[in-house]
């Protein structure tokens, strides 16, 4: 899906604004920019994109899931083979996890920026987890109105405030550098599919926990 496309709404969702893009609240006039990102889209300049990274940070296996929040089969994956992965090697430390949001389409990309509102782990990780848990439900309207309400009821229950997400939702220059950050990932690893995982800079398709368990203990030995 080519950017403007992807950056751009109905309903009010998203609009163009001067040489960025803002998405804002259905139900309320358009937030104005913060001036810092205004600035930053004007020069052609764009924030820097944190991987989110779970487990050992210097462990010797490195996992990176590619994986877009509106995706049926990243859902069904999180629900099961990740919550094996993640108490058998994550949280003991045997690799380091690092998740790569991948954006085919709007509501993906909004779930994203509400995801990083807080810029840590902790909290991207804990969000991530209810997006595919209601994934479903969320997506359920259809329409770009009704999937921001969804996104933001969810993001209000997990702990931010109007102010938050209208600041999160409405950073122009966030935008821009989440999808320019897919772009140049996927390219970079060959990714056409989610979920699609690099272990150790080798490409693997989606694979139930067994023989994902099996791919890590080959490495790990």
């Amino acid at each position: 899906m080519k950017r403007r496309t992807l950056l751009t709404a109905g309903g009010g969702a998203l609009v163009a604004l001067g040489a960025g893009w803002m998405i804002s609240r259905p139900d309320a006039p358009n937030p104005l920019l913060p001036g810092a990102a205004n600035a930053q889209a004007a020069e052609g300049t764009l924030p820097q994109i944190t991987d989110m990274v779970q487990g050992n940070p210097d462990a010797a296996v490195e996992v990176i899931e590619y994986a877009s929040f509106t995706c049926p089969h990243c859902a069904s994956f999180h629900a099961n083979a990740y919550q094996s992965l993640k108490a058998n090697y994550i949280d003991t430390n045997k690799i380091r996890f690092v998740y790569r949001e991948v954006y085919f389409d709007r509501p993906g990309l909004w779930a994203s920026m509400i995801a990083r509102c807080a810029e840590t782990p902790e909290f991207f990780f804990g969000f991530a987890g209810l997006l595919y848990e209601k994934q479903r439900e969320w997506l359920a309207s259809g329409d770009p109105a009704g999937v921001i309400d969804a996104l933001r009821t969810m993001g209000k229950t997990a702990g931010l405030s109007d102010a938050d997400l209208d600041a999160c939702l409405s950073d122009a220059a966030k935008a821009e550098a989440l999808y320019t950050w897919y772009q140049d990932n996927a390219a970079q690893d060959g990714v056409n599919s989610t979920p699609s995982f690099m272990i150790n800079g080798e490409k693997y398709s989606n694979m139930a926990y067994d023989e994902f368990a099996s791919v890590l203990d080959e490495k790990l030995s």
